[in-house]
Formats: structure tokens, C-alpha cells, sequence
């Protein structure tokens, strides 16, 4: 049947249930298919309001066109039929908030999915809410910790930041937000930030395995994990971010913390264009829709750190973002990086040669973070992007075998090894004073002589010893947080001490350093 003809058997449809239609709280199906519902009679209907079937289950009203309204069905359809009611509620569409959902696994509107029981306690709330304007704000001031060098050292997050994490399928951008959550078990509980995973479009099977780490390791008790699968349909994708955000600004706004990670936005935007398509919105550039920019900005927006005045709470945003063949310049990635305060690129090269976190250092950056970051880590990891940059350029040119001199052979070896040392195995995230003692080791010089392939070794043993033997100068650097006269002495007598018992067990390749 040719789209003119069904458009027009559509309009009979639709004139003659209209006909027939007097009330204005009751209406008809005159169509439904693939999640997207028409209905006529419901003249008062809001935007996002939630109506209701005559079957029991709920829709949200998004098209309001002259002679009929477009409905989301919020689940499947195959039990809905043309002729069928349509109740319109006056409500928005709403999902629970609260502590009752710490430890729980939930749809995208907030009913539990993991077999626990009901929700206790729970407080509901609008899911669209207005993002709070400039004057209800306050700079990103304190630090959110990944517990991951790499991050923290070059690329530092602070709570109530949107950092964008982009890269390639299977180059780790899962892996971050599980050692970020992670991290936050070393926190006290009173100043520990609360966490909300949203999966959107993910395999039930990768949920499940993160959550039964987080379980496992006892991090489940301060996070919220807000599962719609690639399975669901993709009404529920397109609201699960909203709901995740709507449970974090509920700790935001009672004077806590609180970071949300999207995993991921590329699929939340597939969802938002296939129902947009069958609600026949005009397609943009790239064949999304115009208001695709306006799907992510207001709920990145959401995210912020809230002023003295309103309690200092703060809700800090990790969207993921999956690009085709390391194309950054793509529609959805460069509408989240004009959004975001900065993006964290993994590169598909560097994760394949074993480099994890596979971070590019050249096209990642933190614009607000540095505000956040120690003073210590600030000393030691002060021209590290600029070295580690420096390095990769240097270690590309040298593949060509020209014969290099002794201060640009200093610099690859240097590179060398402290790209050894920001490597990271995941589950291990370390603690902002364990960085400053390693980074430190690796920027002076400290371990230029140790063998490329027994770094790794010597970076593992000198946490152990400095946690053991050596435990007052990390406590120095943790309750000062700056590096004094006295710390730095302390560093470098804790480097020293252990890497004689690293040489006496191991030895070294040259012998020397060229500490600076």
C-alpha cells in the first residue's frame, strides 16, 4: 500500500472516530504499531502527560496534532487494538526517588528487575524537571577521583562536571565506570558521592557480570543501576536517562553527591530517532531529528554543583558515547562535546597494544577539573600531558630507525616508562596519595633504569611497601594534600629505601638515572 493511500485511510479513520467522540478525557485508538499509538478524543491532553489503556498499561502523549495525538507506549504493544480507550491521567510521567533504591537494579521507570521485592519508602518524581539556571550554581571546586591515573593525574574530574567518555566499541569505556564506582568505597560514607548506572541498549549479560562485581565488592550499597536492554523497547531507552538523572538530583538537591554514568547517549539517540521517525517527525541532519541537540542538553544540564545557599550538593555526569572507526566529528559525538566540560578519548591503537586506559592524551582534556584537583597532584603531574604527548610523536617518528641523540633517546626512554606506570588493570583503582608517590617516582627520574618490562612490578611493589613500611608519608600526603619541603623529602626517601630492595631482588637494565 503506497503512504498516500494509508495516510488517507488514517484521516477516515480518525474523522470518523472524531465523529463519534464527545468527551474529552476519553479517547480511541485509531492506530498502533511498533511502540507508537494514534489516538483521537483527547482534546486537553498535555506534552509528556501519561495516559492510560484500557488494558491497564500507561502511554506518554508526545505528538499533539490537530486532529490526533502521538503516544509512546511505555512497554509492548501487541495487547492494544484500534477501537480500543484511551484515558488521559492530568499526570506527568513520574518514577520514585530516594535511599529505598540504593543497592537495587530497576526498568527505566523505576520498578525493580532484580527479584528483591517492592520499593520501600520510596518519594516519586516529574522526570522532566528544568535544569537549575547560573545564580543556583557554584563552581566545580572538589575533586571526584576515578582512582584512575591516567584520569586523575591528566584529565581530573570535579564533582558536579560533565565528562564525556568516547571511543570506539571495546576499548574500555564500561571499564572506567566500574573502577569510578569502585573508587568511591575508599571514601568515608559521609562525604562518599552516591552512583547511578543507566544501561541503555546494553546485552542483559554485560549488566549483570557489572553488577556482580559491584555486589561482590560491596559497592552496591551505594549505587543504583537503571537497566534498559537492548531487548526493551525503545520507548524504555529513551526514558531511562531521564529517570537516572531524576533519582541523582534527589541527592543533589538534599546537599549531597551524586555522579551518574549514561552508557550509552549513541543508543539513547538511535532510540529517540526510531521513535521519532514513527511519530513521522521530519528528520534532520544525518537523518535524526531537529531537536536532537535539545535530547541531550537538557539532560546534561541537569547535572551541576549547587550553591552554599541550597545545601552544596552536587550531581556529576559521565555520558558515554560509542563513535564508528575513531570518528569524533560525528553528529552525536560533537553535539555532546559542545555540552559537556570536557571528554575523555580512548583510542582503539593504543587499546590494542595493551595500553589501559587506552587515553589519548592530545584530543582528551578536563576544562574545569583542574580547579579540583590536590595541589600535590597538581606539583607532580603538572607537565605529564605535555610529556606523554611529546613522547608518542617522538616514539612515531623513531620507528622510522633514524639515529637519535642522547637527549631525545632520555625523553623515549622516560616515555617509556611512565606510560608503563599509568597503565592500569581493571578492578584496582589507587587512592589520590598511592598516584602522587608513583607519578612522582616515574616523572623524576626515579625509575629510568629500571627494565621497561619490570616497571609494572616495581610500581606494584612500591605501593606495597608504601602502605606497609612506609605508611606515614601517603597519610602526610592525604591530610596536607600540597607537597611541602618535608613530603617531597619523605617521597623520595620511601622511593629510594624500596628501590634498593626492588635492584638487590631484580637488578636494573642501565645501572643509572637521570632523575631531575
Amino acid at each position: 500500500m503506497s503512504q498516500n493511500l494509508l495516510v488517507e485511510e488514517l484521516q477516515k479513520k480518525i474523522e470518523g472516530y472524531g465523529a463519534e467522540i464527545k468527551k474529552e478525557k476519553v479517547g480511541h485508538i485509531v492506530s498502533v504499531g511498533d511502540g507508537i499509538v494514534r489516538a483521537v478524543g483527547l482534546a486537553d491532553v498535555m506534552v509528556s502527560e501519561m495516559v492510560q489503556f484500557a488494558n491497564g498499561k500507561f502511554g506518554v502523549a508526545l505528538n499533539l496534532e490537530e486532529d490526533s495525538v502521538g503516544i509512546m507506549v511505555l512497554g509492548y504493544d501487541h495487547d492494544l487494538h484500534e477501537g480500543d480507550e484511551v484515558k488521559s491521567t492530568g499526570k506527568l510521567l513520574q518514577v520514585p526517588v530516594g535511599k529505598a533504591l540504593l543497592g537495587r537494579v530497576v526498568n527505566a521507570l523505576g520498578e525493580p528487575i532484580d527479584g528483591k521485592g517492592a520499593l520501600k519508602g520510596a518519594e516519586m518524581r516529574f522526570i522532566e524537571q528544568e535544569a537549575r539556571g547560573v545564580i543556583e550554581r557554584q563552581s566545580v571546586n572538589e575533586p571526584l577521583y576515578t582512582g584512575l591515573k591516567a584520569i586523575d593525574a591528566m584529565i581530573p574530574v570535579g564533582r558536579g562536571q560533565r565528562e564525556l567518555i568516547i571511543g570506539d566499541r571495546q576499548t574500555g569505556k564500561t571499564a572506567i565506570v566500574a573502577d569510578t564506582i569502585l573508587r568511591q568505597l575508599t571514601i568515608p560514607v559521609e562525604n562518599r558521592p552516591y552512583c547511578i548506572y543507566v544501561a541503555v541498549g546494553q546485552k542483559q549479560s554485560r549488566v549483570a557480570r557489572l553488577v556482580h562485581e559491584l555486589e561482590k565488592r560491596g559497592a552496591m550499597e551505594y549505587t543504583i543501576v537503571v537497566n534498559a536492554t537492548a531487548s526493551d523497547p525503545a520507548a524504555l531507552l529513551f526514558l531511562a536517562p531521564y529517570a537516572g538523572v531524576t533519582m541523582g538530583e534527589y541527592f543533589r538537591d538534599k546537599g549531597e553527591d551524586a555522579v551518574i554514568f549514561y552508557d550509552d547517549l549513541t543508543k539513547h539517540a538511535w532510540a529517540y530517532r526510531q521513535i521519532s521517525a514513527l511519530l513521522r517527525r521530519p528528520p534532520g541532519r544525518e537523518a535524526y531529528p531537529g531537536d536532537i541537540f535539545y535530547l541531550h542538553s537538557r539532560l546534561l544540564e541537569r547535572s551541576s554543583k549547587l550553591s552554599e545557599e541550597l545545601g552544596g550538593g552536587s550531581l556529576t555526569a559521565f555520558p558515554i558515547v560509542e563513535t564508528q572507526a575513531g570518528d569524533i566529528s560525528g553528529y552525536i559525538p560533537t553535539n555532546i562535546i559542545s555540552i559537556t566540560d570536557g571528554q575523555i578519548y580512548l583510542e582503539p591503537n593504543l587499546f590494542n597494544k595493551g595500553v589501559r586506559p587506552a587515553i589519548n592524551v592530545g584530543l582528551s582534556v578536563s576544562r574545569v577539573g583542574s580547579a579540583a584537583q590536590i595541589k600535590a597532584m597538581k606539583k607532580v603531574a603538572g607537565t605529564l600531558r605535555l610529556d606523554l604527548a611529546q613522547f608518542r610523536e617522538l616514539e612515531a617518528f623513531a620507528q622510522f630507525g633514524s639515529e637519535l641523540d642522547k637527549k631525545t633517546q632520555e625523553k623515549l626512554n622516560r616515555g617509556q616508562r611512565v606510560t608503563e606506570v599509568l597503565k592500569q588493570v581493571q578492578y584496582d583503582p589507587m587512592g589520590a596519595e598511592e598516584q602522587v608517590l608513583v607519578i612522582y617516582a616515574a616523572t623524576k627520574g626515579y625509575i629510568d633504569d629500571i627494565e621497561v618490562k619490570k616497571v609494572g612490578l616495581f610500581e606494584k611493589g612500591l605501593r606495597e611497601y608504601a602502605t606497609g613500611q612506609a605508611r606515614k608519608v601517603l597519610d602526610a600526603i592525604a591530610t596536607k594534600k600540597v607537597l611541602d619541603e618535608e613530603i617531597e623529602k619523605d617521597i623520595i626517601d620511601t622511593i629510594e629505601a624500596y628501590k634498593k630492595l626492588f635492584i638487590k631482588e631484580h637488578g636494573s637494565s642501565t645501572g643509572t638515572t637521570t632523575k631531575n
